[in-house]
């Protein structure tokens, strides 16, 4: 981790990777579309009571946390940003398994199927 990527994390509580950062940018060019953010959540679902949410926002709503990793805008709402504060998104391609993936401390347990917490 970098000092710079250090220093976003203390101030918004969430850290985007490099390798996640270059996912997100490759997905925007494939849409064609620069006023887009890679909106974060957490709503209440799943069989352990929270559920993460990723998905292209181009709203802006009263209270959002906005940081910048490497020219991707990364958008949590007021409500989630306690809940991910010092999670960490990285995106993973291995023969196993494809995706993004949330490093969350303060996941106190999870489901068997991995998509939600507590």
């Amino acid at each position: 981790m970098t000092e710079a990527q250090t220093e976003q994390t203390v101030a918004t509580g969430l850290l985007l990777t490099d390798g996640a950062a270059a996912k997100v940018k490759a997905l925007l060019d494939q849409e064609g579309r620069d006023d887009l953010a890679l909106r974060v959540a957490v709503q209440p679902g799943g069989c352990s009571g929270l559920r993460y949410q990723l998905f292209f926002d181009e709203r802006n709503l009263d209270g959002d946390v906005v940081t910048d990793f490497d020219g991707v805008s990364v958008v949590t709402d007021r409500m989630s940003a306690p809940y991910l504060k010092g999670a960490s998104i990285d995106f993973v391609d291995t023969i196993e398994k494809q995706g993004f993936t949330i490093d969350n401390p303060n996941a106190t347990g999870s489901c068997a199927c991995g998509d939600s917490f507590n």
